[in-house]
């Protein structure tokens, strides 16, 4: 089976804690603190593998843990790091917090790598604790928790085409016949079990790859069949190519089945009915002079709407020339970045939600927000580019700290300063 969908528990190393210690040397009856610091937990990072196109490797083991650092030793020696872990998926894969279903990242595009789960910082040795009041600390930082998550792993294929029509209609034969595709062909409902992508190359004209959506059935958006593990390779897509047979060699209404999967589409999600469509009109040769009452009847329904209808062979390779032409120049006019899903979803927000904090007021009248909670948050997030500062509000106002500054009376254009960095509110 097509692996498209994994859900494991991922969990970055845990800082090593802080070293107690003090010099111990001939001649040196009292020496001052030496412990060493402690070792960074390692990231848990996400690259794209351009030769993977499953998620396989995730269906027999569910969880996956980075190292954690060591803890730091005499003589002022520092632990070691904590090895990250690289966990490699295909491109497209768009990783999901599993409770909510938000994204946290799409492997797609530029993104080839993404630190989703970071590593404990590690801890103080109590060398950094000595002052002039106490020379000899006995206790040491202890290194930062480890954090841990449950992820839903979905691959979306990256295409510029989706083949989208009922079982039997000839996709298969269509993509092997216009691509290096070789899918697997044979006269059985629901043949196709997997995404099979292939390349077109035409004579002056770009490339496009072309995406066999595997057949859908009525109620696949509500999880019949198989329906909803691939209509979601359906949203990436930029133009989608509606294969009917024209021959009615399986006695269906080609016209209510292009209806039946629109509808399909429409539930599962309206946006993709607003791409660019055509309808193929499959299996010509098996009718004597190429055009029937089947191929007029789509005419009349969808070309008014803008949709062109051609006819064509998959066996025999007729109509396809004009069709592939047709396709790549809705591909040259519709938009040509290939969808990308935003991030909804920072793990670190998880990690300081039961964390306190405080409101207070200077004197100066500013409103002073302090706690370990967001001074953390502060050291995972930049806040001086504008996606990171958008995550920082989007902390503020989950944790309920923008609310509890307006029951305390802030207005807009007051000053709130939180660890150095000053913010004017504004609702």
């Amino acid at each position: 089976m097509f692996a498209d969908r994994a859900k494991i528990i991922i969990k970055a190393g845990k800082g090593g804690n802080g070293h107690v210690s003090f010099r111990r040397e001939k001649y040196v009856p009292n020496g001052g603190p030496d412990g060493g610091d402690g070792g960074k937990g390692g990231d848990v990072i996400f690259v794209v593998d351009e030769g993977l196109n499953t998620l396989t490797d995730y269906r027999h083991k569910r969880k996956f843990a980075a190292e954690p650092g060591e803890e730091g030793g005499k003589r002022n020696c520092h632990g070691k790091n904590g090895a990250d872990l690289i966990l490699k998926v295909p491109a497209g894969t768009v990783i999901k917090d599993a409770e909510s279903g938000k994204v946290i990242a799409d492997m797609s595009g530029d993104n080839k790598r993404q630190v989703i789960l970071k590593g404990g910082r590690g801890g103080l040795g109590n060398q950094n604790f000595a002052t002039s009041t106490m020379q000899a600390p006995k206790y040491a930082q202890p290194g930062g928790e480890a954090m841990e998550l449950e992820v839903l792993l979905e691959l979306k294929v990256i295409a510029d085409v989706g083949l989208v029509g009922f079982p039997n209609v000839g996709k298969s034969t269509f993509l092997s016949r216009v691509t290096n595709a070789q899918p697997k062909i044979a006269n059985y409902h629901f043949t196709t079990l997997q995404p099979n992508l292939g390349v077109v190359d035409l004579d002056g004209a770009k490339g496009f790859v072309i995406a066999d959506i595997p057949g859908l059935i009525e109620g696949a958006s509500e999880g019949v069949g198989l329906g909803l593990e691939f209509l979601r390779h359906i949203e990436r897509t930029r133009v989608i190519i509606h294969i009917v047979d024209a021959a009615g060699t399986e006695g269906r209404d080609p016209i209510a089945d292009i209806h039946a999967i629109e509808n399909e589409l429409r539930a599962y999600d309206p946006a993709i009915l607003e791409k660019p469509m055509v309808i193929a009109a499959n299996k010509i040769d098996a009718i004597y002079d190429g055009e029937n009452e089947i191929i007029k009847a789509l005419r009349d329904e969808f070309e008014k709407d803008g949709v062109k209808v051609f006819p064509i062979s998959a066996v025999s390779g007729k109509g396809l020339k004009d069709l592939l032409y047709h396709v790549n120049n809705l591909l040259e006019t519709c938009g040509k970045e290939p969808v990308v899903y935003e991030q909804e979803f920072d793990p670190a927000l998880m990690f300081f939600k039961d964390e306190p904090y405080t409101v207070t007021r200077a004197d100066d009248g500013t409103y002073v927000v302090e706690g370990p909670k967001i001074e953390k948050m502060l050291g995972y997030t930049n806040i001086d580019s504008e996606k990171g500062f958008l995550f920082f509000q989007n902390f503020m106002k989950e944790q309920g700290i923008l609310a509890d500054l307006e029951e305390r009376g802030i207005v807009d254009g007051d000053t709130v300063r939180i660890y150095g960095h000053e913010f004017d509110y504004y609702k």
